[in-house]
């Protein structure tokens, strides 16, 4: 949902409410105002997906987040901020990677047998991805894939009708096909499509559900060993620094198990 156009109105002066000398509260006394900021955007946005509320380390205020989104607002919700901090001296985006932080998912919690596997190499590392079949960034993130090693690949199939219309089918006669791996790999390469009708049972609807459940909503999306999920392609770099990242990462609770 979006919010209404007043919401992204800034109060510079919000923060100055607060004092740098506050007494800490108790713990019950912070789960006490957190329940309260919930409460009062909740009345501010009827019907809103308000999860995750938290005191942010900026100036006092509160984040919660809205769908895919992060908002920070006073204790009486009086204004809010709808939009990203940075870090000038990194120039890291601290909004984005807060809110990858708070969505992980927990790895074990992958319905792998619903994907196709492709292991390379000793397999010791580990990626999933939501694909669709004629997803053009799919295909380029695919060439870039073909740099990893040691790792194995849970794909997912994830057509989006609106965008491409053949794509379920086409994956559908992918999962039919006797080596799975390689007929998504031949896709790819030649456009080559296996040699069925499609027609046998897929996990193409399970999938879906899945992806909705894990706020999917571009392809590909791709989760990491510590349950990252980062929609887009990524140059290969880039995906060997996110595996290092997370596999460093893993095992650490997600917001959900905390």
């Amino acid at each position: 949902m979006r919010l209404p156009l007043l919401s992204l109105f800034v109060g510079i002066a919000v923060g100055l409410t607060f004092s740098a000398h506050a007494q800490e509260p108790s713990k019950a006394d912070a789960a006490s105002e957190l329940a309260s900021v919930k409460k009062l955007l909740e009345a501010k946005f009827p019907g809103a997906p308000i999860s995750n509320v938290s005191k942010s380390p900026y100036y006092g205020l509160y984040e919660a987040q809205i769908d895919d989104r992060m908002l920070y607002t006073d204790g009486k919700v009086s204004y809010v901020l709808v939009g990203s901090v940075y870090d000038t001296t990194t120039r890291t985006n601290l909004t984005e990677q807060r809110l990858r932080q708070l969505n992980r998912v927990a790895w074990d919690s992958l319905p792998l047998d619903l994907a196709i596997k492709k292991v390379k190499g000793d397999g010791s590392r580990k990626l999933a991805i939501f694909a669709d079949a004629d997803c053009p960034y799919c295909k380029r993130l695919e060439t870039e894939m073909k740099g990893l090693d040691n790792v194995t690949i849970y794909t997912f199939l994830y057509p989006i009708d609106a965008l491409h219309p053949e794509a379920a089918r086409k994956s559908a006669r992918i999962w039919c096909a006797p080596d799975r791996a390689k007929a998504w790999d031949e896709w790819f390469e030649s456009g080559k499509l296996p040699d069925n009708k499609g027609d046998c049972p897929t996990p193409i609807a399970q999938t879906a559900k899945v992806g909705e459940k894990y706020r999917v909503n571009a392809t590909p999306t791709l989760v990491f060993a510590d349950g990252t999920l980062i929609p887009g392609m990524l140059p290969l770099a880039q995906l060997e620094s996110e595996m290092k990242r997370a596999e460093a990462e893993a095992g650490k609770p997600t917001a959900a198990q905390k």
